[in-house]
């Protein structure tokens, strides 16, 4: 909702500034220059990045409008659940966890919490330790450098999505004077013509400049800003899982590893220690 309201007021400004000036709209309008920012711009992305990657920024820029997924309901639920697992591996031993890990689609544990278990990545990211856990791991240092670097192949891979759409914030200015260049060539074709005429085509050429730089600071790198900030939160979540982890193989109590994990939250997600006793109270529990 707020990359919508702060798309119309990047536009509203600059055009509403153009034309309380008394600039013409007709002379923006250059759909071939803007054809030629674009699409080198495209095409350069191509080039630079691989396939993966280039999918991946058509795949994420829904996450433009939509923002994070995670909110502080979402973490009351992870933390719920987290609780549930903990407390069901302390009576009953880690071995109790094989058969929910095991088919977790058909976990009766897992299906209490939808929005957990409905994220098929998240689901398999946390499966996978238990799995650990039911084998027999018991090294909470050795299993923290797993998830880290787990994590962090995570994060390079979708920071690399919005860093590719970085790059390309950065090459519009460059190709917004090419297009401009281009613009003047055309023009020096008909420098013969009245000045009225030249002057509307210099114009015209000198809005490829104007296009690049307002596509680049206005647009694509608020974009890649937002995707950045999208893709921390998801790390975020994921490591909110690890600190409870962590906590329970060291043995502590089921209350205690979530409140590990909750304390490593930002605090514009983060439920207090009271909204989550009392979330816990109504919690569905295994």
């Amino acid at each position: 909702m707020f990359a919508i309201i702060g798309f119309a007021v990047v536009i509203s400004s600059v055009i509403g500034g153009y034309m309380a000036q008394g600039g013409h709209l007709n002379v923006l309008w250059q759909p071939f220059e803007i054809l030629i920012i674009i699409g080198a711009a495209v095409g350069a992305t191509l080039i630079g990045n691989p396939k993966q990657v280039t999918i991946g920024i058509a795949k994420n820029l829904g996450l433009v409008v939509k923002g994070s997924r995670f909110s502080k309901n979402s973490y009351l639920e992870l933390l719920a659940m987290l609780y549930a697992i903990f407390k069901l591996a302390k009576t009953k031993g880690d071995l109790a966890l094989e058969s929910h890990v095991e088919k977790p689609e058909e976990s009766t544990l897992f299906t209490k919490f939808p929005t957990f278990s409905h994220d098929h990545h998240l689901l398999l990211y946390l499966c996978d330790y238990l799995r650990l856990l039911t084998l027999g791991t018991n090294n909470a240092h050795e299993l923290e450098t797993i998830i880290d670097q787990e994590i962090e192949a995570h994060h390079n891979e979708l920071h690399a999505i919005s860093g590719a759409v970085t790059n390309m914030a950065d090459a519009m200015p460059a190709l917004g004077i090419v297009a401009a260049v281009l613009g003047v060539i055309h023009t020096m074709g008909s420098i013969t013509e009245p000045p009225e005429v030249l002057g509307h085509l210099i114009g015209g050429a000198l809005v490829g400049t104007f296009m690049g730089v307002l596509l680049s600071y206005g647009f694509i790198a608020p974009i890649g800003r937002s995707l950045e900030l999208t893709f921390n939160a998801e790390t975020q979540y994921l490591q909110c899982i690890k600190a409870g982890l962590l906590a329970h193989m060291q043995g502590y109590a089921p209350q205690v590893s979530i409140e590990f994990a909750r304390k490593i939250l930002t605090s514009n997600v983060r439920p207090t220690f009271q909204e989550v006793e009392q979330f816990l109270q109504s919690a569905p529990t295994e």
